[in-house]
């Protein structure tokens, strides 16, 4: 299973991906909104690695697909896939490494999902959360396409705090009406 990009390629997780992610997972700035608690040991990335390789995309629960920078060859973050009972929903989830932020490779990788995902698989609707004070995450899912829906307040007990979740949905037709007028 392989999405490219120009600049990416979105994969299955490989062994040799384990000291990567581990470095970035380890990162507090990188995990502080994310439901592990860092640092992630190289014995835990391995074994996240064995987890992700062995999983079916196309069965119910969670897929991560591994984002690969083409030109350099090395793992820079993951898009989560979580595949609703129906097989016509998912939710998405992305991480990425520090010091690849900014330079829209999340976005990228995000977008060949999304594509896949409404395209390819003909999925209805794929929703999103995120901790609202994570300004960036939402941001990069406004730019895809994704509509605010919705506040959850001081639902999630994270890190010894409560935290504010921002709920975001796009639907297929919304999906196909942006790629359209992009070209």
């Amino acid at each position: 299973m392989l999405l490219e990009t120009p600049r990416l390629q979105v994969r299955r997780f490989r062994p040799e991906d384990a000291p990567a992610l581990a470095a970035y997972r380890s990162d507090p700035a990188v995990a502080f909104y994310q439901g592990w608690t860092a640092p992630v040991s190289a014995e835990a990335a391995a074994a996240l690695v064995r987890e992700f390789a062995a999983a079916d995309p196309g069965r119910p629960g969670w897929f991560q697909y591994a984002i690969e920078l083409r030109a350099e060859g090395c793992l820079v973050g993951d898009v989560g896939v979580k595949l609703h009972e129906n097989l016509m929903q998912a939710e998405v989830g992305f991480t990425l490494a520090r010091e690849r932020q900014g330079q829209g490779y999340a976005t990228e990788a995000v977008r060949a999902v999304l594509r896949d995902l409404f395209e390819r698989r003909g999925l209805h609707r794929v929703s999103a959360e995120c901790d609202a004070r994570n300004l960036d995450s939402a941001r990069l899912l406004e730019r895809l396409g994704f509509q605010e829906e919705g506040r959850r307040p001081a639902n999630t007990w994270m890190k010894g705090e409560w935290t504010d979740d921002v709920l975001f949905g796009l639907l297929a037709d919304r999906w196909t009406r942006l790629a359209a007028s992009t070209g």
